[in-house]
C-alpha cells in the first residue's frame, strides 16, 4: 500500500477538491449538534425520570409513573441505538404521518436514548446528596418538586459532572451510525471521499483524528468545569 499516493489522492479531494467544506461545514457540525442537543434533551428527560424514581411511592400516581419510567429505561438501554433510529425513521414516524427529517429524527432519538442513561446517572447523583437538603427545603415550605429541582438536583449535577462528560463522549462517537437514516455526519462525509477515490486509508485516519480531538476537547472542558466548581465551593 502506497501511503504517499493514498495521501495525495485524499488531499486532492479534501483540499483543492473542496470536500473539506462538506466535512467540516456539514458533517462535523451535524455530529456536534446531534451529540450536544441530544445530551441536553437527555438531561431534561433523565432528571424527570430520576425524580420519579427517588420520590416516595405512597400514592398511586408515583407508582404508575415509576412503572412507565422503568419500561422506558429498559427499552432504550436494552436496544442498540441504530435499531431505535431505524424504528423511528422508517416505521414509527411514517406510521403516524410525521416527517421531521433525518437530522431532527437523530437528535430526538439520541435525546431519548441519552435520557435513559442519564436517568440512572442522575439518580445516583441525587442519592449522593445529603438527605438533610431535602428535609431543609420541605421545612421552609417548598414543595417536593421545587426542593428537588432547585436544591437537590444542582448539587447532584456537581457530583455527576464527569459521568455526564462520559455520556457526551459516548454520544459523539455513536453519531457514526446516523448514516443508516440518511443523515450527514463525519462518517458519511469521509466515507463519500473514500467512495470517490477508492482510497479509504487516509479518509478513515483523518476521521479518527477528528474524533480523538473532539473527545480530548470535551474531556478538557469537563476538567475545567470541575476545577471551576471546586473553586466556587471553597469560596462558599
Amino acid at each position: 500500500m502506497n501511503i504517499v499516493k493514498s495521501w495525495s489522492v485524499f488531499w486532492e479531494k479534501f483540499g483543492p477538491g473542496g470536500a473539506w467544506q462538506r466535512v467540516l461545514g456539514e458533517g462535523l457540525v451535524n455530529t456536534l449538534i446531534i451529540a450536544f442537543v441530544g445530551l441536553l434533551i437527555g438531561i431534561v428527560i433523565g432528571t424527570l425520570i430520576a425524580t420519579v424514581k427517588v420520590m416516595p411511592k405512597y400514592k398511586f400516581l408515583p407508582r404508575i409513573l415509576d412503572k412507565i419510567c422503568t419500561v422506558y429505561v429498559g427499552f432504550f438501554r436494552g436496544t442498540p441505538i441504530v435499531v431505535q433510529l431505524l424504528l423511528a425513521y422508517y416505521v414509527l414516524f411514517p406510521l403516524i404521518g410525521i416527517n421531521i427529517g433525518s437530522l431532527n429524527t437523530c437528535i430526538l432519538v439520541f435525546g431519548l436514548n441519552s435520557g435513559a442513561y442519564v436517568s440512572e446517572i442522575m439518580r445516583g447523583g441525587i442519592l449522593s446528596v445529603d438527605s438533610g437538603q431535602m428535609e431543609a427545603g420541605r421545612a421552609v415550605g417548598l414543595s417536593y418538586a421545587t426542593t428537588m429541582l432547585k436544591i437537590v438536583v444542582p448539587q447532584a449535577v456537581k457530583n455527576i459532572l464527569p459521568t455526564l462528560g462520559n455520556e457526551l463522549i459516548a454520544l459523539v462517537k455513536d453519531t457514526s451510525v446516523v448514516s443508516f437514516v440518511a443523515a450527514v455526519d463525519l462518517y458519511k462525509t469521509f466515507n463519500e471521499i473514500g467512495n470517490r477515490t477508492y482510497e479509504y486509508l487516509m479518509p478513515y485516519l483523518a476521521m479518527a483524528l477528528i474524533y480523538i480531538v473532539m473527545v480530548a476537547l470535551i474531556s478538557l472542558g469537563i476538567k475545567l468545569m470541575e476545577r471551576s466548581l471546586r473553586k466556587s465551593d471553597r469560596r462558599n
